[in-house]
């Protein structure tokens, strides 16, 4: 079972908001996922962004892939692998 650590789209049509979710890379977007660890909102100047450090790191450490956008919201936040 692959991990990744992607974006769950929320919000409404045009003002999206992101939840940061670590889920099975078989599974839908928007659909089950193992645990929240935080959030970011794109419509906020500037953007505004939440992230569980110990939690995050948690699930780098047990292998977890994060996706593109996600690895560079974590580079911001100072969290590596």
């Amino acid at each position: 079972m692959a991990v990744k650590i992607r974006l769950r789209r929320m919000g409404k049509k045009k003002a999206p908001f992101y939840r940061i979710v670590v889920a099975d890379s078989r599974s839908p977007r928007d659909g089950r996922f193992i645990e929240e660890i935080g959030t970011y909102d794109p419509n906020q100047e500037p953007s505004a962004v939440s992230i569980d450090k110990e939690a995050a790191q948690k699930w780098l450490n047990n292998g977890a892939q994060p996706t593109d956008v996600v690895a560079k919201l974590f580079k911001g936040e100072g969290i590596t692998k």
